[in-house]
């Protein structure tokens, strides 16, 4: 069912229950002065990482978060690049004596967490610590469809069958069924989706291979630990499962802390929210021809009823194609695509009782009756678009178009489900404060923080990086932006000898000036969309003088440190486009409460985006480097002060003259 409003009554209920419920709160051994001994010099991280540098900021961050842990409350805390933070707040959950879930903001951070940092904490201590880690039920592998899909499956691509021969012999061997085990798995393979334990496809208890599911044993590890490491979007697919009352994924908790707590909101709106498309219909309808197949079963009302729903996905979903970015309110379909969005709702619950007729054969087709008629109320939900808490918006993206609702603020849930419900809950990141305040952070949360803290980075920007904001650069708006940006960029690589990243807020911008630099420069260029995310940053690491172009997704969570990275240039400020409809929701919502969208929400949000996108540069205290925005509103507006007041104190010049050439 689509994401709802809990009421403040129900939010209150839920919460009383909940403390009752808590696990029981012991005092932490040791007291605040153990931290120091760990983190201080010749104390035992000292002993077990060679090259150790004592970081003050690292030792208050700690002390900060065993004080929130240990007495409960919120801590807010912003810790600049180099502080050391994961080891900070790790070693103060290792004391607890109460479980503590530590949620990273991505499956990449999640997995550095395991497989780096918490095995240098455990040879730190001297001891095992009990941890565990929990991901998305779609990275673990289903025993039940797998044996589904050897029966009667198909491949849409011949290519991937080597693959699934190496994913069928791993099938016989591993013990947590991750598909991280296997590393030369690309991240898109069409037969991985027919055989991963999507919670849409799950028998739950009438399993036949209920007492060997991965899934449950993934959870079973987790009720065994002291720290349960997850990611933010199951931190909050959990949470959407409890404001629905359908139980819970991860194990009870009373202690959270939240890494990279800036992309928390985002996350939050995706999991409180829901869409359609064309794919999920045809998936449905797959399975449900897969599980026919599998029990050699011939139902002629079940066939009819997929064939059916299938039909009228394909012509409602190429109806709207057109309308890619649009924000929907209601009645916003045509006369033609109302019809055609009835006739697949109708198709939809039609196939749910067909199928809920033959349940008795098997209980998959009870699982796959209750899915058909739940995506037949997602469907109403979103075209209806009725719903003021919610954006309502159609996405085109590759070639899939979806259908999707969204709430638009998300504070009063986080509230309700998360924060009111833990002890203790410390959230951080490098870029959660604007000019030294919480305050945007706070309101989009909705938290009650009762410590903040705000640790300036333990590199010496001033030092090692110089800000360049050349002045007179053309409006980004104009035509003769990108040319200047090009030009700019050249010059700058050639101070740099390339050894840049290249960042964009729009992929027209990025493809515009890789034209532009192809003729213009010698040193080797990687444009985002070549090759995957990971190839390229392979490719960039190992090629001297390499210049890599990107967007959004390499503004944060990549991390190059050495002189392959020397220089950091972004064309202009990221400000959300306000045509987003998702950013215009916002925005709206704000004028209606008398607020000012533009100081409020879109300056702030530019100041956190711009300080990820900076923070690629310096990542050692070795590192030097040149950090460039090749946008003069930085120093020519009134709000550019508020931006250089939330960035590193690098020196800061307007002319290129100003910034001596770094050796090679």
């Amino acid at each position: 069912m689509p994401a709802r409003r809990t009421s403040p009554a129900g939010a209150r209920r839920k919460a009383d229950a909940l403390v009752k419920t808590r696990l029981p709160t012991k005092r932490m051994h040791g007291s605040l002065g153990a931290c120091v001994s760990f983190f201080g010099a010749g104390g035992l991280l000292s002993r077990a990482l060679e090259g150790y540098e004592v970081r003050p900021a690292q030792e208050r961050l700690a002390e900060a978060v065993e004080r929130t842990l240990h007495d409960g409350g919120l801590l807010l805390a912003e810790a600049g690049t180099g502080t050391g933070k994961t080891l900070a707040y790790l070693y103060p959950a290792t004391h607890l004596d109460r479980r503590v879930v530590v949620s990273t903001g991505t499956k990449n951070l999640q997995e550095q967490l395991v497989d780096k940092d918490i095995p240098l904490l455990a040879r730190a201590l001297g001891r095992r610590l009990r941890v565990a880690v929990m991901k998305g039920r779609a990275n673990y592998l289903c025993r039940a469809r797998l044996g589904s899909f050897l029966r009667a499956g198909a491949f849409t691509r011949r290519e991937e069958i080597p693959l699934f021969r190496k994913v069928e012999s791993w099938a016989k061997r591993t013990r947590t069924g991750d598909r991280a085990e296997i590393r030369d798995l690309p991240d898109r393979v069409e037969f991985w989706r027919e055989i991963s334990a999507a919670s849409e496809s799950c028998l739950g208890g009438a399993c036949p291979h209920l007492d060997e599911c991965f899934v449950t044993r993934m959870r079973l590890n987790a009720t065994a630990a002291d720290i349960v490491v997850v990611n933010h979007h199951l931190l909050c697919a959990d949470l959407a499962v409890m404001d629905e009352s359908r139980g819970q994924v991860i194990p009870r908790y009373d202690a959270v802390i939240l890494d990279e707590a800036h992309a928390l909101e985002d996350v939050a709106s995706q999991y409180f929210g829901t869409h359609v498309s064309a794919r999920r219909v045809e998936d449905l309808c797959h399975d449900v021809e897969r599980e026919l197949g599998a029990t050699r079963r011939v139902d002629a009302s079940v066939v009819a009823a997929a064939r059916a729903a299938r039909k009228h996905a394909v012509r409602f979903f190429a109806l709207i194609e057109g309308d890619g970015g649009r924000r929907l309110v209601p009645a916003w379909q045509t006369k033609i695509a109302a019809e055609a969005s009835n006739a697949l709702i109708t198709s939809l619950n039609v196939l749910s009782t067909a199928l809920r007729d033959i349940e008795k054969h098997s209980d998959a087709f009870g699982a796959l009756s209750k899915r058909a008629q739940a995506l037949a109320a997602e469907t109403r939900f979103v075209v209806d678009a009725e719903n003021d808490d919610f954006v309502y918006f159609v996405e085109a993206r590759g070639r899939g178009v979806f259908v999707r609702a969204q709430p638009i603020d998300v504070s009063s849930l986080l509230s309700d489900l998360l924060f009111k419900r833990v002890r203790a809950a410390v959230l951080t990141s490098a870029t959660l404060a604007e000019e030294g305040s919480f305050a945007y952070l706070k309101t989009r949360l909705g938290v009650e923080p009762t410590d903040e803290l705000v640790l300036d980075s333990s590199f010496d920007y001033a030092r090692q990086a110089t800000l360049y904001v050349p002045r007179g650069m053309p409006d980004p708006q104009s035509p003769r932006f990108v040319d200047r940006v090009a030009e700019e960029t050249a010059r700058l690589l050639d101070l740099s000898r390339g050894r840049a990243f290249v960042l964009f807020t729009s992929h027209a911008n990025m493809n515009a000036v890789a034209e532009r630099l192809a003729d213009a420069i010698s040193y080797p260029m990687l444009v985002q969309g070549e090759a995957p995310k990971a190839a390229l940053l392979e490719i960039f690491r190992a090629t001297p003088g390499a210049v890599l172009l990107g967007t959004a997704s390499f503004w944060q969570g990549v991390d190059v440190v050495g002189e392959s990275l020397s220089c950091v240039i972004i064309d202009k400020l990221p400000f959300a486009s306000p045509s987003d409809p998702v950013v215009a929701a916002r925005i709206d919502w704000l004028k209606k409460r008398g607020g000012d969208p533009f100081a409020q929400y879109q300056v702030p949000v530019a100041i956190l985006a711009l300080k990820q996108g900076l923070g690629r540069l310096i990542r050692s205290t070795a590192d030097r480097g040149i950090l460039a925005v090749l946008d003069s509103r930085l120093v020519t507006r009134q709000y550019g002060r508020r931006f250089l007041a939330s960035l590193p104190p690098a020196r800061l010049v307007h002319d290129l003259e100003a910034i001596a050439p770094l050796d090679a």
